[in-house]
């Protein structure tokens, strides 16, 4: 049976992958500067998560955050060293990682839209503390952003429920009026699981039709507009 549940009042967007380019495509040129193989720095990462008790998710330490980011590092170059007899200079890893990383302009300038419509407008991201002052630059919140959700600061990260409720809450809206849209399936898994609608980002063209049509009643129940295409590490 389909649930009307009436037009998405709160649209909130993750970072890494939607806001900017896919994360793949930021990891090879990256890799290529430090001049190690980008498979070998995923490698050391999911080693690195596994010692952490993160198992695969290899962002967790990082954003959650179980490590600091200094201690990531040392643990990143010993895992490097040990398994792959690779050895780099990974300190300063959030500067190195922002750099020329590309903004993506027509989703910030739908995003900028859909706010004067009065939509509220929100970042959700699975953010590691250090990364934060990086993002803002790139990014600037302020007249773009009604609420910023991190999970550094909240304690919990996507797709975990608690982080949708929180946000939710700030939106000061019912679960069923907010739609997130993120490139990873598993999160927007989280979402649909905590009654919020969602978007599978994989293209700005796609995503600003879909998210238009919930806004304005076009879609019936939480979860009708998942894409599923996509997806990165």
């Amino acid at each position: 049976m389909t649930l009307t549940t009436g037009p998405v009042r709160a649209v909130w967007t993750d970072y890494g992958g939607v806001l900017t380019p896919p994360v793949a495509e930021t990891l090879e040129p990256f890799c290529a500067r430090l001049g190690v193989p980008s498979a070998t720095v995923l490698a050391a990462m999911r080693q690195v998560s596994r010692d952490c008790g993160a198992s695969d998710d290899v962002m967790a330490p990082l954003d959650t955050p179980l490590l600091t980011q200094e201690t990531w590092e040392r643990r990143m170059e010993e895992a490097l060293a040990t398994h792959s007899g690779v050895h780099v200079d990974l300190s300063d890893y959030p500067a190195r990682w922002f750099a020329d990383r590309a903004v993506n302009q027509p989703w910030l300038e739908t995003l900028h839209r859909l706010r004067r419509q009065g939509v509220f407008v929100g970042l959700l991201s699975n953010m590691p503390p250090a990364w934060d002052r990086h993002w803002r630059l790139a990014v600037p919140p302020e007249g773009l952003f009604d609420a910023v959700v991190l999970s550094y600061e909240s304690g919990c990260r996507k797709p975990e429920r608690e982080i949708f409720r929180l946000a939710a809450e700030r939106a000061g809206v019912p679960a069923e009026q907010c739609v997130l849209v993120d490139d990873l399936a598993v999160n927007c898994a989280g979402a649909e699981q905590a009654g919020w609608h969602a978007v599978h980002f994989t293209n700005t063209v796609d995503a600003t039709a879909t998210v238009e049509a919930l806004v304005t009643g076009g879609a019936a129940s939480p979860g009708s507009a998942l894409l599923t295409r996509g997806g990165r590490p």
